[in-house]
């Protein structure tokens, strides 16, 4: 049997309890492993249906001053935790945007830590749609939070 060396984490962030609960439980692997943990949060690009009700440019500005701030006390949290701490934001469709992320050897990601519901309107009955389409399509394990 052999051991998974951990030397990078992948949190996906979305500002939810439960995303900045995997935070925490990231925290705590990384300083036992002796890892460095990425964040990255994820902005969804609006359906045609919802965009035709909302103005997507403000959507996405404010979106975008969001996750700077998530990703900003992410940052806090790690550094007081003596913890390295890199961040990424991206677009698209989180759980699709997130694999992608795993799959690209350059972030050499080793397991993936995540929340078990974000902020979405439509809650699924066991696990939220992003979280439980990386657990099924990630490369790497993944350790679900709730």
């Amino acid at each position: 049997m052999s051991l998974i060396t951990v030397r990078t984490i992948l949190v996906p962030l979305d500002g939810s309890d439960n995303s900045f609960r995997a935070l925490e439980t990231a925290i705590l692997l990384a300083k036992k492993l002796e890892a460095k943990i990425t964040a990255v949060y994820c902005i969804s690009i609006l359906p045609t249906i919802e965009s035709q009700m909302i103005d997507p440019i403000k959507y996405q500005i404010e979106e975008r001053k969001y996750a700077v701030e998530v990703l900003e006390k992410a940052q806090a949290q790690a550094k007081e935790n003596g913890v390295l701490f890199s961040q990424m934001m991206d677009y698209g469709t989180p759980g699709y945007a997130i694999v992608k992320f795993i799959k690209n050897k350059k972030n050499e990601i080793d397991l993936v830590v995540i929340g078990s519901r974000g902020r979405g309107a439509i809650k699924e009955v066991f696990l939220g749609s992003v979280s439980n389409y990386v657990l099924h399509k990630s490369p790497v394990p993944v350790l679900v939070v709730k």
